[in-house]
């Protein structure tokens, strides 16, 4: 009798774990794109393209994709299916490589070149980070911009205070996203109330790696702001905690503009480049992102490829300042890691669809021509491997984690000609990437969960 007892016990307790698995599965059905290898490299099987396709997923990650017809059967029957029609694009979330949350406040503030606009604009607004309050609620905005732009997983440098950046893992968390950040540092050539003590910077930085790092789908990268905000003692501190911490990131700028690498050649009259100052501390390495790296020699770019660096390419900041063309094909063809990076805030947009269109002009201007299939590979995988997080995240090969975004290809009467006008997808890809900003995000999703959706007209 208790066996019997016991064994429909179980069989229940079966029935209920069945249920609720099945209730944490949904399906996709659409226009789906996700690519699985650089474009560059062998343009006809580097990406699939489902017409007709259907992306399941389960407790936040990606079980199956492919045709719905052959796949729809894996769907229990009650299990829910968004469906979508021909205007719409399922695609994986969006990268962004390089971004200062702290900068979201003074987006198109006027008439500077970079080393004045650091003095003029940045470095008073950033004291103001010091408030946790404050970088709680800047911390919020930034991340609706983000999610309402289609960007799943960004960079982020933070400000010079702790604050900034627990308000900023805090705010992430809440809403499951995938960030890298971490405390800016400077021990010279700044506002005194943004400079501190090495050993503080120190503490801080391994205090904020022990409790954030590896937290949830958070990750810490140090951050020194730049060469010139750093003394060599500084710098070296923070090549002795990447040797510790290994597999935390680096993040910083490189080569923005001419008179930042003028500059440079003076603190550090012993370097050969900008590159080497960064190299004989040891922060050339991977997961060390370098942020512009517009005014780089040969040598330099050889340098970041063979050390498995990754630099991020951002346009629209490189155009508001005036700081140069970014040498896209020349890395590109160096097998150099790149990642796009709107660089809020100089860069004058959270829109990563934007910021692929500032991108081909900076090719255009060069007598290059980026292509869209190669443009949206760096916007997803390309940019998950420029931050080595693409076995988490990037497509949707099954186990990855479920960030991704439905686009909406005609959110305009002028889109909506152009969209209709196009027959092949290359073409449907430029459209996007031309003329594409926040209005083509119909619904942004983390982890399986959705996180926005746009509001009906």
């Amino acid at each position: 009798m208790c066996s019997k007892r016991h064994l429909l016990i179980f069989f229940f307790s079966t029935i209920v774990c069945s249920i609720q698995s099945l209730s944490a599965l949904e399906a996709y059905r659409g226009t789906i794109i996700h690519f699985l290898e650089d474009p560059t490299l062998n343009i006809k099987n580097s990406y699939e393209y489902l017409e007709d396709g259907l992306l399941i997923v389960d407790n936040g990650k990606v079980v199956s994709l492919g045709y719905a017809k052959d796949i729809i059967s894996q769907v229990p029957e009650g299990t829910e299916i968004h469906e979508y029609d021909k205007n719409k694009l399922i695609i994986p979330g969006f990268i962004d490589t390089h971004i200062h949350f702290p900068q979201t406040g003074m987006i198109a503030s006027y008439g500077e070149q970079l080393l004045e606009w650091l003095n003029k604009y940045t470095f008073p607004h950033e004291k103001r980070f010091f408030d946790k309050g404050y970088s709680k609620k800047i911390a919020t905005i930034f991340t609706d911009e983000l999610l309402r732009n289609g960007t799943t997983s960004a960079l982020v440098f933070a400000s010079h205070s702790k604050e900034s950046v627990e308000a900023l893992f805090e705010v992430a968390e809440s809403r499951n996203m995938r960030i890298i950040s971490g405390n800016a540092l400077g021990d010279r050539n700044l506002p005194d109330y943004l400079i501190k003590p090495l050993d503080t910077a120190e503490n801080e930085t391994r205090e904020l790696i022990k409790k954030w790092h590896g937290h949830g789908r958070l990750l810490y990268a140090i951050t020194p702001r730049f060469a010139p905000t750093s003394t060599e003692a500084q710098l070296k501190m923070i090549g002795a905690l990447l040797e510790e911490h290994p597999d935390v990131y680096m993040h910083t700028h490189l080569s923005e503009c001419m008179d930042e690498v003028m500059w440079v050649k003076n603190l550090f009259p012993w370097s050969k480049n900008y590159l080497d100052v960064y190299n004989q501390f040891g922060l050339v390495r991977p997961r060390s992102v370098f942020a512009h790296s517009i005014h780089i020699s040969d040598d330099e770019i050889n340098l970041l490829a063979d050390a498995k660096a990754s630099v991020s390419f951002c346009p629209t900041s490189n155009f508001f300042l005036g700081s140069g063309l970014f040498k896209w094909r020349q890395c590109r063809n160096a097998n150099l890691l790149i990642g796009i990076g709107t660089d809020v805030g100089a860069g004058t947009s959270f829109s990563m669809l934007h910021t692929l269109g500032a991108g081909y002009k900076v090719s255009q201007l060069q007598g290059d021509k980026m292509n869209p299939l190669e443009a949206f590979y760096h916007l997803t995988l390309g940019g998950a491997r420029a931050l080595y997080i693409d076995q988490l995240v990037g497509n949707f090969e099954v186990g990855k984690e479920a960030d991704f975004v439905v686009l909406d290809m005609c959110p305009t009467p002028l889109m909506a000609f152009r969209f209709e006008e196009c027959s092949e997808l290359i073409d449907r890809l430029f459209l996007l990437m031309i003329l594409g900003d926040d209005r083509n995000i119909f619904e942004t999703y983390i982890f399986g969960k959705q996180q926005y959706k746009k509001a009906e007209a």
